[in-house]
């Protein structure tokens, strides 16, 4: 519906054609940033009606005190998988877990892995690369996830949080607290709780209109021609060429799938172009600046340095085995 919305006023409405840049930039920004802006005032929501109703500070206790041997990062890093989202549509969900005062390395493991694996974009990679590529590209990215929200957890970087959502998190505790005590039913608290996530949504549209104004204007500006002169096989530094290349570039995994069969055809090895598709998908300029009213820049470094480092060594693995 919302595809349809943005169609309709995009090409309809303002009368631009479909076929030119400046369209498909603007269509692009339409989508997202009332996808994006709907999806965080849902979770917000929803976190909210969590928070009101379940112990949450229980889930927080267990997940902070008990021996789970690193298995709540597996279960964040699989449930990143199932969900359908691109890297800026991910961190609503992410500002959910922290409001609701899920450990930051647990929220990373899903922040890093569900940009990386779509449901669609598998069924396309496996038609164009078979089952050992696909196989391999998903359960690195879910082995990627796990490990890399384990690692920034044992980092200790809560700290680095905004004040914004750290004023979120006390502010949920107190709400959770006092309608515990009163008792209220649903329909009284209900109006509280969209209240609540909607000054959460207001308070992110900035980033968002800038995030996605990047990612627009980025869109559908793939040079290809450089990437295969500098990601050639005989270059020793092309994994992390393409990484570095791929960050300002936003799109979704179902998206890049096209470029990486292209990039593969032409010459790039597949392990290389597996590392630059895992780097759009997963880091993006659009990306940092929605993060930006949740975490700190020095955060916001630790976190793309950490998963660039971790890609670009699965991205020389991956050209060994593949």
């Amino acid at each position: 519906m919302i595809l349809k919305f943005a169609d309709w006023f995009v090409y309809g409405i303002v009368g631009l054609d479909p076929e030119t840049h400046l369209g498909q930039a603007l269509n692009f920004f339409v989508y997202d940033t009332i996808k994006i802006l709907f999806l965080l005032f849902l979770v917000s929501t929803i976190m909210g009606v969590i928070n009101a109703y379940f112990p949450i500070q229980r889930l927080r206790h267990f997940l902070t005190t008990r021996k789970l041997y690193g298995l709540q990062y597996l279960f964040a890093a699989v449930f990143g998988s199932i969900t359908p989202f691109c890297s800026c549509s991910s961190v609503p969900l992410f500002i959910g877990f922290v409001k609701g005062g899920i450990p930051l390395g647990v929220t990373f493991s899903y922040l890093i892995t569900s940009p990386l694996v779509n449901q669609i974009a598998v069924a396309m990679f496996l038609g164009a690369f078979g089952w050992k590529a696909t196989l391999t590209y998903l359960f690195s990215s879910i082995l990627m996830g796990t490990f890399g929200g384990w690692l920034l957890g044992k980092m200790r970087l809560e700290p680095l949080l905004t004040d914004w959502v750290l004023a979120l998190q006390r502010q949920s505790e107190r709400e959770a607290a006092e309608w515990q005590e009163q008792n209220l039913s649903f329909w009284k608290r209900l109006p509280q709780i969209c209240r609540d996530s909607w000054g959460i949504t207001r308070g992110v549209v900035p980033y968002v209109l800038i995030g996605i104004g990047i990612g627009a204007a980025m869109h559908g500006y793939v040079p290809e021609n450089f990437f295969e002169h500098w990601l050639r096989k005989d270059n020793l530094f092309a994994v992390p060429a393409a990484v570095i290349a791929a960050v300002p570039i936003y799109a979704n995994a179902a998206a890049i799938v096209p470029v990486i069969q292209v990039f593969v055809a032409k010459g790039i090895p597949l392990g290389t172009a597996l590392a630059f598709m895992m780097a759009v998908v997963g880091l993006s300029l659009p990306e940092a600046m929605m993060l930006k009213k949740v975490m700190t820049l020095k955060l916001i470094g630790i976190f793309f340095a950490t998963v660039t480092s971790f890609i670009i060594i699965l991205g020389y693995f991956f050209n060994l085995i593949l």
